[in-house]
């Protein structure tokens, strides 16, 4: 299980409502798995053509996801917001994620 403190929690809680729109949460959840997995995927030499599209793909989805919402990507304002990302991902996929109610 992964604890977040209230700082955490509170980020996690902004990102869920920056991302209300279910077509960006669709696009993200596309995007950032495409995005994670271009970085073991481009550790390797002959990999690395299928992480950069994975990578350049992935992000293409969420900035599409960004003009069904009508924001900026929530890490625009505070870089964090890409390992919320993450979390908000492993979180839509059944991760137990505990957050502080604070």
């Amino acid at each position: 299980m992964i604890k977040l403190n209230s700082e955490w929690s509170k980020l996690l809680q902004d990102y869920k409502q920056e991302h209300a729109d279910p077509r960006n949460q669709l696009c993200h959840s596309i995007g950032i798995p495409m995005i994670l997995s271009s970085f073991p995927v481009g550790a390797t030499l002959v990999g690395l053509p299928l992480a950069a599209g994975l990578f350049t793909v992935g992000w293409g989805f969420q900035f599409l996801g960004h003009r069904f919402e009508g924001n900026n990507p929530a890490f625009f304002g505070d870089r964090r917001n890409l390992a919320v990302g993450v979390l908000w991902w492993l979180q839509k996929v059944g991760a137990p994620i505990h957050t502080d109610a604070a």
